[in-house]
This record gives C-alpha cells, structure tokens and sequence, in this order.
C-alpha cells in the first residue's frame, strides 16, 4: 500500500475549501444577475419596480466586481456580464 503524503492531503483540504467558497461566490452572482432580470421584465410593465431593478443592478455590478477582483471569473466575462444587463436596464429606462 501506498503511504500517505501529509502534503498533499492539506493540498487537497485547501482546494476543496477553496472550489466550495468559489462556488458559493458564483451561485450568489447568478442568483443576484437572475433577480435584476426577473425585477426588470417586470419594470417594463411597472415604473415602481424600475427603482427596484436599479437597486439590483447595482448589487449585481458589486458582486461581479468582486468576484473578478476575486479572480473567480475573469475579467473580460465579469465586464460582458455587466455590459448585458446595464444595455437591458437601460432599453427598459427608454422605453418608459
């Protein structure tokens, strides 16, 4: 039998922590990109859910940017994220 590497069983302690943490960090993005867009399909129809979505928004771009600073997405994908849902926030601003 094989011994056992003291080394190499932290390793995998500290990578395992690490894809969990990741992974909670991206869930809470796409749940937080999920909640704008529902918040401002609605808006279109609402002028008060407008306020609402702008909110979200901002808690979105926050936690993108954190999670780019973070180097849990990378850059270019945190910034076409943002891009996609300020371009849908804005669309629906105009058309009220």
């Amino acid at each position: 039998m094989a011994k056992k590497i003291s080394s190499a069983e932290k390793r995998h302690r500290q990578s395992e922590e690490r894809r969990l943490r990741n992974k909670s960090v991206k869930s809470s993005v796409r749940t937080s990109a999920k909640k704008f867009v529902v918040l401002a399909r609605k808006s279109g129809r609402n002028t008060t859910d407008l306020g609402e979505a702008e909110l979200a928004l901002k808690d979105m771009i926050k936690k993108i940017d954190s999670a780019a600073q973070k180097g849990i997405i990378k850059r270019n994908t945190a910034a076409r994220k943002k891009s996609r849902m300020q371009k849908l926030f804005n669309s629906i601003k105009a058309a009220q």
